[in-house]
């Protein structure tokens, strides 16, 4: 798919994943006290994957509220930039907003552990240490300095290494690469030597056109196939150890929040927790799909990145996790040792588990 194409195909190719997948909610019957809130998002109009998503949680939210809280969706650049949606919900333009926690290190450092970390937790490890191991507690609170209430609605699961104009055969091709990344993968990839630049996923197409950028990385083959970077770069690297998962959230302005009544407050909640499971396992079926037509149809080839470079990504992670253990607000101290607790618990018992499970699928034999 051609760039300039995307806005007038993504909306059909939409309908096929996120919004198509649960029509079992009723239809939503406008009440009395109704409230119409504007949700900014942080994405070009129905991108696959996170577009989609923020369309399908705005639609789950007024259903369950039984049209009494209509929720109508922006995107990137309607009414604020996808770079501005935070401050915009902290400070009352929007009510709420459809994005991801790797987007605002700038506010806080401890912020980007509720999105993605750096050889950390899978999709279904976040959920777990958010509803199981006191993380929801500690999101809430840091949230709060910004007046915002956040929840988890969505996880792309496995990321990827990314896309590469050049060959990478060892740590240091990899070194003074002038790479697109965000969040803390961004300064473990500084850590190894790449040079890092922020911006959207739809900037990177630009940027990897002109050569601002040698390689980056967005999200995984199906929205990734939107956005055409196969079109520059052809070298499509795994695995994402930068991002094992990436956590969607959508955060709601804390004074319009408290606001609500109880049965409001539960249908944006149940709408949100919901939503989780459905967007991850829609990206991993659509990014099986999309895999096999890059490489088949537009000449991709993936790669698995060279042992020497995941080793030198490791140890700049740890340095980066070090470093956030030592920060000087005990909000993040705190939010840290929280993480690498239910980390290391899940590290130990998902090599038996999932990572068993995993392995004894490759080996030689024939099923089906």
């Amino acid at each position: 798919m051609h760039r300039r194409s995307f806005l007038k195909t993504s909306a059909t190719a939409g309908l096929a994943g996120t919004s198509a997948a649960v029509s079992g909610f009723p239809a939503p019957a406008i009440g009395q006290g109704l409230r119409e809130w504007k949700m900014v998002t942080s994405w070009p109009k129905n991108l696959p994957g996170p577009g989609t998503a923020a369309n399908e949680l705005a639609r789950r939210i007024t259903a369950l509220s039984g049209g009494r809280l209509s929720v109508k969706v922006y995107a990137a650049g309607e009414i604020v930039p996808g770079n501005g949606v935070f401050d915009a919900v902290s400070v009352g333009t929007a009510e709420l907003y459809h994005s991801v926690p790797a987007y605002w290190g700038s506010k806080s450092k401890g912020i980007l552990l509720f999105g993605s970390q750096p050889f950390g937790h899978t999709a279904s490890e976040q959920s777990g240490w958010l509803n199981h191991g006191g993380g929801q507690a500690l999101y809430d609170e840091m949230y709060a300095r910004f007046n915002l209430k956040p929840f988890l609605c969505g996880n792309s699961g496995p990321q990827w290494l990314g896309w590469f104009r050049n060959e990478i055969t060892s740590v240091d091709d990899f070194q003074g690469l002038r790479f697109r990344t965000t969040g803390l993968a961004s300064e473990m990839c500084a850590k190894v030597g790449a040079a890092v630049i922020a911006m959207g996923g739809r900037d990177m197409f630009q940027a990897l056109q002109s050569g601002i950028i040698d390689a980056g990385e967005f999200i995984g083959p199906w929205s990734d196939s939107a956005l055409g970077y196969y079109q520059i770069a052809k070298y499509y690297y795994w695995p994402g150890v930068g991002e094992p998962s990436s956590a969607e959230e959508c955060a709601i302005n804390r004074e319009e929040y408290d606001a609500l009544p109880g049965d409001l407050k539960q249908a944006v909640a149940v709408a949100c927790q919901s939503l989780y499971d459905q967007v991850l396992t829609e990206y991993n079926t659509n990014h099986a799909r999309a895999l096999p037509q890059l490489v088949q149809q537009h000449g991709v080839q993936v790669r698995r990145a060279p042992d020497d470079l995941l080793l030198a990504l490791g140890a700049a992670a740890g340095e980066v996790m070090a470093e956030l253990r030592d920060d000087s607000d005990l909000l993040v101290q705190r939010i840290v040792e929280s993480f690498l607790s239910y980390r290391n618990s899940m590290k130990t018992y998902m090599q038996y588990a999932d990572g068993g499970q995993m392995n004894a699928r490759l080996l030689d034999f024939t099923y089906g």
